[in-house]
């Protein structure tokens, strides 16, 4: 006479964990077993430091003053950051062609592995790619002028809207072709310049200026500025409410992007090839 045994939740979970492991440690060796991947997300944004760091750097002024090259490099983490939710849509795009993700769900894995293993493989990756491009920060100038623990509440914050990012990517990746999954980034690319990135929102248009203000990426930049001591940090009382909230909204954003785009991506998840 058999036994039936009901799960746990603690059993549910570590049943969870180690599913969402599995699949995180696949997709991570898939991306160390091809190279071309991992040298063109490291590449575009260090020809993003050179090309704006020396070349229109100098016609560039920051506010109240200081260096643009330390002005910059809290733009290009955050900018970095955003930019690879285009590799998470190809990326779920491509598994989904393929036929993976179909594989997946018709294996006795626990439901919510696939994405869970999915986002901690790109969050691992992106661990990676900042790593790399603070190494060639510090080599064209830039510095940290604070402690410890307010740098690593900055790199909590650029990992935090990584991770906002990639739920926006795998549920675009579930969502449209193989084909149209390279063009990803052409929407990304307003929103990381249309931002304090390069510039300082004041400096733009007075519409464009408050567009930029209120951009969740401008958020991170500008709390990251003031974690890091860098110049453009803004501290005064006269800035716009969202340059002066820059730490709350840069905590909010993500929470909210998270909040919309997680329940998305496991609804098409559950419809796919339904």
């Amino acid at each position: 006479m058999s036994v039936l045994t009901v799960p746990t939740p603690g059993s549910s979970l570590r049943w969870l964990a180690a599913d969402s492991w599995t699949i995180a440690r696949r997709d991570l060796v898939h991306w160390v077993r091809n190279p071309a991947v991992i040298v063109s997300s490291v590449t575009f944004p260090v020809m993003f430091v050179l090309l704006f760091g020396f070349v229109f750097g100098s016609a560039i002024t920051v506010p109240g003053g200081g260096d643009y090259r330390e002005f910059l490099m809290p733009g290009m983490f955050a900018q970095a950051m955003v930019n690879g939710a285009a590799a998470t849509v190809a990326v779920v795009a491509a598994d989904q062609a393929r036929g993976v993700t179909d594989r997946f769900r018709s294996m006795p894995v626990s439901r919510g592995a696939f994405l869970i293993g999915r986002s901690i493989a790109d969050l691992n990756n992106s661990v990676l790619d900042l790593a790399v491009l603070m190494g060639c920060g510090l080599l064209v100038g830039w510095v940290t002028r604070t402690g410890p623990l307010e740098t690593l509440a900055a790199v909590a914050l650029l990992l935090l809207l990584r991770f906002a990012m990639i739920w926006v990517g795998i549920f675009l990746g579930l969502v449209v072709t193989q084909e149209a999954a390279g063009l990803a980034w052409a929407p990304l690319f307003p929103l990381t310049m249309v931002a304090n990135t390069f510039v300082a929102p004041e400096q733009m248009p007075g519409w464009l200026g408050a567009v930029a203000d209120w951009n969740p990426l401008s958020a991170t930049v500008g709390a990251i500025r003031v974690l890091f001591g860098n110049a453009g940090a803004v501290t005064s009382a006269t800035a716009s409410w969202p340059a002066q909230h820059a730490l709350f909204l840069a905590i909010a954003w993500p929470v909210l992007i998270v909040a919309v785009f997680l329940p998305l991506a496991v609804r098409r998840y559950r419809a796919v090839s339904r």
